[in-house]
């Protein structure tokens, strides 16, 4: 028997506004998930993003609290290009999602950038620098 890794998972507080967030950075949840308590999008690859409301982790793990602060988790999403880390990285700290880490060019050759979705996980932003990238 082989186990193969298949899914992340998130405990959110706010389904329609993590369903939201993940939306607007190119995730494809299904119509009606904000709606729910359990949602998931399927991502390249086969993976798949799970989204679970505290309410529901509390059903089946009865004085479950949240974790205090953040810094936990974080997901990494590859840009087409650096231009797009700033691109996306303004478009969303201009809808309100706050930016933990303006964009800059990493000394590991990568441009970089970090926006925290609604429950504080670090989403990370990032694309090979030109040169990198030759």
């Amino acid at each position: 028997m082989t186990a193969r890794f298949d899914a992340i998972g998130l405990v959110v507080s706010d389904m329609a506004a993590s369903v939201a967030f993940y939306r607007r950075i190119g995730f494809a949840f299904p119509d009606g998930a904000e709606n729910q308590p359990h949602a998931e999008a399927e991502l390249p690859g086969g993976l798949r993003l799970m989204l679970d409301t505290e309410e529901t982790v509390r059903s089946f793990l009865p004085g479950w609290q949240p974790p205090a602060g953040g810094g936990r988790t974080s997901l990494a999403l590859r840009c087409d290009g650096p231009e797009e880390v700033d691109a996306l990285y303004d478009e969303l700290v201009g809808s309100g999602y706050e930016g933990e880490l303006k964009p800059f060019d990493a000394f590991w050759g990568q441009r970089y950038a970090v926006v925290d979705d609604p429950d504080g996980n670090g989403v990370d932003l990032f694309a090979p620098l030109a040169a990198a990238a030759e």
